[in-house]
């Protein structure tokens, strides 16, 4: 399958992340890519690789989502590409970019709290703020935002109190902005993946891997790719009745 839109990943160019799993899964059904990243210079990488791995347009550059600035430089370089040709007009948003915190309530910090909120729940705001009014200009869009099994169960998985209340505020965020653009052409959706294979959870232990698998009824953590595969059906046309939900990645680790 081809497309004559872009798909806009942030926290893109990690490797073992969700972010660039994404991005790959997306060159393979065909969509052109910008690879978002902290880390302008491995998200030009990631581009050029997917480019010439899948023939399609792709651009890299840096961005800091949780910065206004920053993302509004990224989103002139988007606009800028797309009105040279480089790319086409872009159809799907990602957003991906996150940081996790597994720091007691009684011992996080005002900065670590803020630092959280800002990535993941300020940063999904700011970058869909830049990029949905060209969507709405062209009358169609997919937006996917990651949210976590930890929003919905309050933790219980490694990050705690900010990164679920982060985590949470997209879960409102999607469903908020999905019901005000519902007869816009745009849609809005969230995944809430559980434990994945990723470097997210910097510093936990073998138990604590451990006792995450043991919690998960499949017996497993999920694959990036199986997260992406998900992403990327939202943002087709086989999804275009679904509006403000969330798709839950989670091995039967939490029924509702």
């Amino acid at each position: 399958m081809t497309t004559n839109h872009t798909a806009v990943i942030t926290g893109a160019a990690a490797e073992r992340g969700i972010g660039q799993a994404t991005a790959q899964a997306y060159a393979k059904a065909g969509w052109s890519v910008v690879i978002l990243d902290l880390d302008g210079d491995a998200a030009a990488n990631v581009a050029d690789g997917l480019g010439r791995e899948f023939s399609i347009s792709a651009l890299g550059a840096q961005v800091d989502v949780s910065d206004e600035a920053s993302v509004a430089e990224a989103s002139a370089v988007i606009e800028a590409a797309v009105e040279d040709g480089r790319i086409p007009p872009v159809g799907a948003l990602a957003n991906i970019a996150g940081i996790t915190s597994p720091v007691p309530f009684l011992d996080t910090t005002l900065e670590q709290w803020n630092r959280v909120m800002a990535v993941n729940a300020t940063g999904t705001y700011l970058m869909t703020r830049a990029l949905l009014p060209a969507m709405l200009e062209l009358g169609y869009g997919r937006i996917v935002n990651m949210s976590s099994v930890s929003a919905q169960r309050g933790g219980g998985v490694f990050g705690k109190v900010p990164y679920s209340s982060a985590k949470a505020a997209v879960l409102g965020f999607t469903k908020a902005l999905a019901r005000e653009l519902a007869d816009s052409g745009v849609t809005v959706n969230a995944v809430a993946p559980g434990a994945v294979d990723t470097n997210i959870r910097v510093g936990s232990t073998d138990a604590q891997e451990q006792a995450i698998v043991d919690a998960i009824p499949l017996g497993r953590t999920a694959t990036p790719e199986e997260v992406a595969d998900v992403i990327v059906f939202l943002s087709s046309d086989a999804a275009s009745y679904l509006q403000g939900t969330t798709i839950d990645i989670n091995g039967g680790s939490h029924l509702h």
